[in-house]
């Protein structure tokens, strides 16, 4: 495998990164030798520890030595101070071989008095044997050891691993809100550690061009920046005539190259989204000839505009397969990925209705409505996609108007989508907004950053990705989506990311059989020290704040408090003073006393705070 090296910047971001995560989970030897993530398809735990005191490794294939050796100098040597040295295999403490009897990315993992072996096929097996690897060494301080300042002991164990899907994906939005380069690729390095394989970048909306395309160069000159605005999205003003557009940026070709590299060596590959024939305002802005009627004058800033000005490409235009064969093309030689997204999603289709040019195509191609027009483009995009080796993927709205041929379905809008794609005998992700959305709230609205619904991490971790009824062969896996509408500095998506991207990541990777909501919880708990100490900006207190349900019991109002984590003591009052421990502890359902006018909770655990002070105001409860 070919890559590029790493930019002085990057590899600080990653030695950073691989330092404090190598040496940070602490594990519960009474119930479990490990707390690992997502929880291997087999453990056997042969009693005792191994010191490690050396690095001397060995790789079989020579192919995978480049990668591996970087890997192994970021991970291991640069935390742990011990010295990285390549030796024959009998000297070696440290073995990678090649087994080919281990399919695809699977991979056994065995340390014992004599070493650490790592087996497996692939280059993507022996990287996930190592980030398990490191999940069983100990906590430590989080900065460079001197050799023997510390003893890094392993349990002995023995682990028996493979993925349980092939597609196991989380996307970043950077057209609502810009993240850098480095930003991204933490991101990536960060998913990378919980063994998800797929970056799903979107990189075009209304709110931003964000990928260099040398045939229309206003699309980043112009396309990628808009007036800046702070507060909640939709309620923006939308930019004013004379106002400066300061807000935004985007990746050169040399950039992207850079990340996708940056991925390879963490076994990512990268699916990028240009989003068409919808949510295309940005590129209506610099170019209005693809517009069917009057193109915006500025990049959305966040107000509110569908349905008011044209945000969909002319499906009718000449102009617009033109231009989507020129900017297909250039995506598909920039990324090697065999797949490339194509939006599809909610494409208002109004301005369609209206246009000449686009009644003339409907006429022309014996369209009965403009569904079947926006599934003529995505046909169309398709054999270009085909022309250049690539594979369509589309959001579940591409299933209107007629599937393209050979289109993979990613089923968003729940998974009644995917499952009308794999009756069809199409390939799909799931990726429904009830399960797998990370930009929603992920718990006590009243304490969270504002964005809207719900999705709780016990939501993400317990539902099935495999409809009864389909041929569950054509699901290809599952992705996480963090939109970032709500989501304005990396430190607030990785907020929103983890943890419940680590039940996501556990979905796509162990067996149903090895799932348990309740060890799970364990396990994400110790990540939580993990995550602190890497400085991830991680939530925790969303799992232990209080879930409430209120309603009307003839003239009383009754309230019921769960948590998602059972062993959660909530202590409440109605005095209007802040609970603590000597307060009253919940423990039945809570009638509201006369002329209260807010209840105020708090959550421990074990004789500890592990919640926020949350408080509701009686007359704004939501009553069931």
């Amino acid at each position: 495998m070919k890559v590029k090296s790493l930019s002085k910047n990057a590899s600080v971001v990653s030695l950073c990164i691989c330092m404090t995560l190598l040496s940070l989970l602490s594990f519960h030897l009474e119930a479990s030798a490990h707390n690992i993530i997502p929880q291997p398809n087999k453990v056997v735990e042969t009693g005792g520890t191994y010191r490690l005191e050396r690095l001397n490794f060995f790789v079989q294939d020579s192919s995978r030595k480049a990668c591996l050796t970087e890997m192994l100098r970021l991970k291991l040597q640069t935390p742990t101070g011990l010295l990285l040295r390549e030796v024959p295999k009998e000297q070696a403490n440290l073995l990678f071989l090649t087994d080919t009897s281990l399919l695809g990315d699977a991979y056994t993992l065995q340390v014992d008095a004599n070493g650490i072996e790592v087996r497996s096929s692939s280059y993507g097996g022996q990287f996930y044997a190592l980030q398990t690897l490191l999940q069983l060494l100990p906590p430590q301080v989080k900065s460079n050891h001197k050799v023997g300042d510390v003893e890094w002991t392993i349990p002995c164990i023995k682990i028996d691993d493979a993925p349980r899907f092939g597609w196991r994906g989380v996307m970043l939005d950077v057209s609502r809100h810009w993240f850098t380069k480095d930003e991204v690729m933490r991101f990536i390095d960060e998913a990378a550690e919980y063994k998800f394989n797929i970056f799903h970048w979107h990189l075009t909306d209304d709110q931003g061009w964000r990928v260099q395309i040398d045939s229309f160069p206003l699309l980043t000159e112009k396309g990628s920046k808009r007036a800046f605005r702070v507060g909640d999205w939709w309620s923006y003003d939308s930019q004013q005539p004379g106002e400066e557009a300061t807000y935004g940026g985007y990746y050169t070709k040399n950039d992207i190259r850079e990340v996708i590299a940056y991925a390879a060596k963490r076994n990512v590959s990268i699916m990028p989204e240009v989003d068409v024939p919808g949510h295309s305002q940005a590129t209506l802005v610099c170019y209005p000839e693809l517009a069917c009627m009057n193109a915006p004058k500025y990049v959305n800033v966040g107000n509110k505009f569908y349905g008011i000005e044209e945000n969909s490409l002319c499906a009718g235009s000449p102009a617009t397969y033109d231009f989507l064969e020129k900017v297909y093309a250039e995506i598909a030689e920039l990324f090697p990925f065999d797949y490339v997204h194509v939006g599809g999603d909610e494409c208002y289709k109004g301005f369609w209705e209206k246009c000449p040019k686009c009644q003339q195509t409907m006429k022309a191609e014996k369209l009965s409505d403009v569904n079947e027009l926006q599934s003529y483009l995505i046909r169309r995009v398709e054999r270009m996609l085909h022309q250049h080796g690539k594979k369509l993927v589309g959001w579940d709205e591409i299933l209107e108007g007629g599937l393209a041929d050979d289109a993979t379905v990613m089923s968003w809008r729940g998974t009644k989508g995917g499952i009308a794609a794999a009756k069809a005998g199409h390939p799909v992700i799931m990726t429904p907004n009830t399960h797998c959305y990370l930009d929603l709230y992920q718990g006590e609205p009243s304490v969270e950053p504002n964005t809207y619904s719900m999705l709780r991490i016990s939501s993400c971790y317990n539902w099935s990705p495999v409809p009864e009824g389909i041929d569950a062969s054509l699901v290809l896996g599952i992705q996480g989506n963090l939109w970032t509408e709500s989501v304005p500095t990396f430190r607030h998506a990785e907020y929103m990311t983890w943890p419940r991207g680590w039940a996501l990541a556990e979905m796509a990777w162990s067996s149903n059989e090895n799932k348990d909501w309740m060890d799970f919880v364990r396990r994400m708990e110790c990540h939580f020290t993990r995550a602190r100490q890497a400085d991830i900006n991680y939530s925790s207190h969303s799992v232990y704040n209080p879930i409430l349900s209120a309603w009307k019991d003839g003239a009383s109002t009754r309230i019921e408090l769960k948590s998602e984590i059972p062993d959660v003591d909530f202590y409440y009052t109605f005095d209007n003073t802040n609970p603590d421990l000597h307060s009253l502890r919940y423990t039945q359902l809570l009638s509201v006393p006369k002329n209260a006018t807010r209840l105020k909770v708090r959550g421990y655990r074990n004789g500890k705070l592990v919640g926020d002070l949350v408080e509701y105001e009686i007359s704004k409860l939501k009553l069931q």
